[in-house]
């Protein structure tokens, strides 16, 4: 299928690895001209490297801390007025709500909230006056089931799934979409980073802890980060217009619920 964004620009968020590399890829093959933001500039810029390699449209870099003004000002000097918005950032820390600081969770809400809002802001009046926008932000799986362990996550991102609810339905009008993708377990660094420290406390291989995980939902296994690529381009197409404020999840059927 045509996706009908060929020649569109993108701004894909923290895209040097995992997620948002799969969503800046899957732009990429469609025609899009990506704009990729990460704070290290050796990744980020091997990423772009690779990104060439396998497409043959301009994929350009902004290094920087997205969750900052200044990284936030860096990728929109690259990017000023983007077709595409995809909005991610690294998840906040588990641990027990107890032990978290002001400051812990005033940084979870700056990067889960504050951030995504900060850059719908300063992009969808462009996307309204061009009668074409597409806006999708990565959040999570716990935003339908919350997640004990994951208290500074399950409150910024259902933060953030209020507001797009409200604004989604105001700007829709205009062909300009907002909707959230939310991941469960997929097969990225952040996976086994996050299975190594499971498997030091429980004294399981990471091999166990992941496939543990993976035989947690129906579908038996991970996802793969191609798998979330296609998800979020297919959102970001001509022919998903009438997509308005969804929450769509992608966790191999984990969160057992009707709606």
């Amino acid at each position: 299928m045509d996706l009908g964004i060929k020649s569109r620009t993108a701004l894909v968020c923290a895209a040097s690895a995992g997620l948002g590399r799969a969503c800046a890829l899957a732009l990429a093959k469609e025609g899009v001209s990506v704009t990729i933001t990460g704070r290290n500039r050796e990744t980020l810029e091997a990423t772009a490297e690779e990104l060439r390699k396998l497409t043959d449209v301009r994929i350009s870099i902004a290094i920087g801390d997205i969750t900052t003004d200044e990284g936030r000002a860096a990728a929109l000097l690259a990017c000023p007025n983007p077709d595409i918005l995809i909005n991610n950032a690294g998840g906040p820390p588990p641990g027990d709500f107890r032990d978290f600081s002001e400051a812990d969770w005033q940084a979870a809400l700056n990067a889960h909230l504050l951030t995504p809002i900060a850059l719908i802001r300063a992009t969808v009046n462009c996307m309204i006056t061009r009668k074409f926008g597409r806006i999708v932000n990565i959040t999570s799986s716990a935003v339908k089931a919350p997640i004990p362990s994951l208290t500074l996550s399950n409150t910024a991102r259902t933060g953030l799934t209020g507001f797009v609810a409200g604004l989604s339905r105001q700007v829709a009008k205009h062909n300009v979409t907002i909707n959230n993708l939310l991941p469960g377990a997929f097969n990225t660094d952040r996976l086994r980073k996050t299975a190594e420290g499971t498997a030091q406390a429980s004294g399981q291989s990471v091999e166990v802890v992941i496939a543990t995980r993976a035989a947690a939902n129906p579908a038996q296994r991970v996802g793969e980060p191609d798998e979330f690529g296609a998800m979020c381009a297919f959102l970001c197409s001509a022919q998903a217009g009438y997509i308005v404020g969804q929450n769509i999840l992608l966790d191999g059927g984990a969160v057992n619920i009707t709606m």
